[in-house]
């Protein structure tokens, strides 16, 4: 007597352990703890790059020459300005709006606005690209000041991308400093491989829709608090504690409790995030520079008594929380600042999937009830 194959399927929950797409933009090697961007280690690039250098790396596949960086540069300061429609618009929006969510509403306008909005061929995504990755910090900078009852601030030209957008927020042009440890934290959030975000905005690509559809969808699943706002958590977890000595008796409770830390652990990293990592190293040299040292201590003391207690590491929004904190940046624009730097990568991704695109459609394992007979409208009980 013959058995019946085994037809049940194993259902990948998260899709963990499935892979949906070929990149060579980045690796994520999380055992051994390395992410590197077209084969450059970010902790090189962290050292010696800029954002500029390494979005052109990131779109170009090689390191640009000084004439070709240049040259970039010069388009994204070109691209800066938003269009007097669209802030217009943004004065009309409610107050209660939250940055992220006029941050996915204006991409989508932006797209209204961009004559190369239907155009797929790989020079019309290029420019788009450089629209959005430009004006994504002008969209940041002037709902904020907007929400602040001000009016925005016009973006300078002689300023970094991430210089002005610190510059936009205040109008006051920040210190070399500053502006440095912004455009680290940009490099390191650049790209990370096929997480959420970069999955949904390759999922809308393989469709043949618009570069402005697959980045507003890439901004909604950013928005998500599994994804994108976790930094925003851990400062205001840190913020309510307010002092190193209930650090300790906090952690004690929230793991006796089995209540999820913000901040630690990671899907992919079995060991240390090395965007953490460089996070890290900024945060206790800014509390040296500043001499406000009380967020990075008590940071410190959280990842060694949960270190101590259960080994896990933090990952890459524990130590971002309290370097923007420090650089006097709100708390509401943490997440919003992943996007001015993913948005890069996610462009990149777009483009990426075009070039051997198939449509995405993963397929699902049914398991509702069957062989239902239909019965009609008067004889339901």
């Amino acid at each position: 007597m013959s058995v019946a194959p085994d037809t049940t399927v194993k259902v990948a929950k998260g899709l963990e352990g499935i892979v949906a797409a070929a990149t060579q933009l980045s690796d994520v090697q999380g055992t051994e703890g390395i992410l590197t961007y077209r084969g450059y280690d970010i902790n090189e690039l962290a050292a010696r790059s800029t954002f500029e250098e390494t979005v052109d790396l990131l779109w170009y596949g090689v390191l640009p020459t000084r004439a070709l960086l240049e040259k970039l540069n010069r388009k994204f300061v070109a691209s800066r300005c938003l269009p007097e429609e669209v802030l217009g618009a943004m004065k009309l929006f409610p107050k209660k709006s939250t940055p992220m969510d006029v941050l996915r509403t204006v991409v989508s306008q932006l797209g209204l606005h961009d004559v190369d909005e239907l155009d797929n061929s790989v020079s019309a995504n290029v420019r788009k690209s450089i629209r959005l990755t430009a004006q994504m910090p002008t969209i940041v900078a002037a709902w904020h000041n907007i929400h602040q009852g001000r009016e925005p601030i016009t973006p300078r030209n002689d300023l970094s991308h991430a210089a002005n957008f610190l510059y936009m927020l205040d109008g006051k042009e920040p210190t070399a400093q500053a502006a440095r440890i912004l455009d680290i934290a940009l490099i390191l959030h650049l790209d990370h491989g096929l997480n959420a975000s970069t999955f949904v905005a390759r999922s809308i690509a393989s469709t043949e829709s618009d570069m402005y559809s697959a980045i507003s969808g890439a901004l909604g699943a950013l928005k998500g608090p599994l994804h994108g706002g976790a930094n925003e958590a851990v400062m205001k977890m840190l913020i309510q504690l307010g002092d190193i000595s209930q650090v300790e008796p906090f952690v004690h409770d929230a793991l006796a409790n089995h209540r999820k830390i913000s901040g630690f652990g990671h899907r992919i990293y079995k060991t240390n995030d090395p965007r953490a990592l460089q996070l890290r190293r900024i945060a206790g040299e800014l509390a040296e520079h500043t001499g406000n040292r009380k967020w990075y201590d008590m940071s410190e003391k959280m990842r060694e008594v949960v270190w101590n207690e259960r080994q896990l590491y933090v990952n890459v929004d524990f130590y971002s929380a309290s370097v923007y904190y420090t650089l006097g940046i709100p708390i509401e624009l943490f997440t919003p600042i992943f996007a001015i730097s993913r948005v890069a990568g996610w462009t990149a991704h777009v483009m990426e999937q075009l070039l051997d695109n198939r449509i995405m459609r993963p397929d699902s394992e049914y398991v509702g009830p069957k062989n239902q007979k239909y019965v009609p409208l008067d004889q339901r009980k």
